[in-house]
């Protein structure tokens, strides 16, 4: 979680702090951004406890590939036309993945209620998005980076709060 928080608050800044973008630059970012969004929801779903072979481990498996395969196109093929719908698309699939994982988990994951609020996140940020695309590349990274901030900073609350909740079942479980 503490990695996806990164990924997601480094492109935040990235977004925020870039004064003049330009459609290559926009390209690159946000392709990056997916791809490593992508690449760390393939990476966590081990980690987040899901039985193998499972429908919801399936599910935000084929979340993180479709992610990563948007940040690929995004990144190599550049126009504010395709960073907004392949942008809106993957974030889109991925936020409605991580709903319903949200969803049907709410009683057996501790992550269930990240999964909804992540994915309300991205299905917000993808809404948006085709809204923006005539306003060009700062406006499209400013919409991407926005929803990026917000789902890094729940992310980086969750990972710290799980930590710290671990910690004290760690402690009981030595005494």
């Amino acid at each position: 979680m503490l990695v996806r928080a990164a990924v997601a608050l480094v492109f935040g800044a990235v977004t925020v702090f870039w004064a003049a973008p330009s459609v290559e630059g926009m390209g690159w970012a946000g392709g990056l951004y997916l791809l490593a969004t992508g690449v760390v929801l393939v990476w966590s779903v081990k980690k987040t406890g899901l039985p193998h072979g499972e429908r919801g481990a399936k599910t935000l498996a084929a979340s993180g590939a479709v992610l990563a395969g948007a940040g690929v196109a995004v990144a190599l093929l550049t126009g504010s036309l395709l960073f907004g719908t392949l942008s809106a698309l993957g974030l889109g699939l991925a936020g409605a993945a991580e709903l319903y994982l949200g969803v049907a988990a709410r009683r057996r994951s501790v992550l269930a209620r990240d999964w909804v609020a992540s994915g309300v996140i991205g299905l917000g940020t993808a809404v948006a998005l085709p809204f923006f695309i005539d306003l060009g590349p700062h406006a499209l990274l400013g919409v991407a980076g926005g929803g990026a901030i917000i789902s890094g900073v729940l992310w980086t609350l969750a990972g710290l709060t799980l930590r710290h909740d671990g910690r004290g079942v760690s402690a009981e479980a030595v005494n």
